[in-house]
């Protein structure tokens, strides 16, 4: 059973253990936690305003996927974290879907008028995934200069909810 929960402090290491080796192994992406304060400091970075962080476990209590918004300039955030373990990704869970459903209810309540992101080319399943779900491609040169852009991203999506 899958159980999707906004984030606690309990859940951290999970997270840490879940994005790392999908980034550093899986997609051979030069990144390291001390690249990525923010995942030691969740509440502060995703959860006031218009963020928030998610967290999926399963049956065990493992950490299998995550997304988050970083709120920005009015009613606008950025998606970030978006992570789903390699054995749960696919039709068998859903839990992609699962959780950028959710993600896009929680858009609809809070009045956010559009979702920002940016990734990297190597990463075509995740772009198909964003391209599926209504994010268009958006030049660097259009991106809001309030958007927290990531050093590593080259490639940007949106999507107005």
């Amino acid at each position: 059973m899958i159980r999707i929960q906004t984030y606690r402090p309990e859940y951290c290491q999970g997270i840490i253990d879940l994005i790392l080796p999908i980034q550093q192994i899986e997609f051979q992406v030069p990144i390291t936690l001390e690249d990525q304060p923010d995942l030691l400091q969740i509440p502060a970075v995703y959860q006031h305003g218009n963020g928030n962080f998610w967290v999926a476990t399963n049956a065990e209590n493992r950490v299998v996927g995550t997304i988050a918004f970083i709120g920005f300039g009015g009613n606008r955030v950025a998606l970030r974290k978006m992570f789903v373990a390699a054995d749960y990704r696919g039709k068998t869970y859903g839990l992609a879907q699962k959780l950028m459903d959710l993600s896009l209810d929680w858009c609809h309540e809070k009045q956010i008028e559009s979702i920002w992101l940016g990734t990297i080319p190597r990463l075509e399943a995740a772009v198909r995934f964003y391209q599926k779900n209504g994010f268009d491609e958006v030049a660097a040169e259009n991106l809001p200069l309030e958007f927290p852009r990531m050093p590593v991203d080259t490639l940007f999506f949106c999507k107005t909810v």
